[in-house]
């Protein structure tokens, strides 16, 4: 396999909700494993998620997992998960899903640069930005 960059969500006992709803925003195959499915039956944390990953047709892939219960959560802060492109009705409809019960920090709108641009939190605390670019026409 060669070498790949994607996010690791880390959440607080939601992971299964969180990337389930990613799962309906984005499509894909989703893989869900819990502590208890890898062997840690006799711990509070056995219905928490170890290790989850959504492998999208678009070529996207979201792992994620749930801290256990003696680690500190720390909610995501100075980062963002950034989906960009031109491809405006698919982009729009995650921006929709995405920011559909959550916070938009920045409305969808056209920018300074040229492009649609929004930013949001989703309901499960993530930020996310979305950039819709113009499509390329031949020259």
């Amino acid at each position: 396999m060669s070498s790949r960059l994607n996010p690791y969500l880390v959440f607080n006992g939601n992971a299964r909700q969180a990337m389930e709803f990613y799962a309906n925003v984005f499509g894909g195959n989703l893989a869900l494993n819990s502590f208890a499915e890898f062997g840690v039956t006799d711990s509070p944390d056995a219905d928490r998620i170890m290790h989850a990953m959504l492998e999208t047709e678009a070529g996207y892939t979201i792992m994620a997992s749930d801290v256990i219960g003696d680690m500190q959560f720390q909610p995501m802060a100075g980062a963002s998960v950034s989906l960009s492109g031109d491809d405006a009705d698919l982009l729009r409809g995650y921006w929709e899903r995405l920011s559909a019960d959550g916070s938009v920090t920045m409305p969808m709108q056209k920018q300074a640069w040229g492009d649609e641009f929004g930013m949001c939190v989703d309901r499960f605390g993530v930020p996310w930005m979305v950039n819709i670019s113009e499509p390329q026409t031949g020259r």
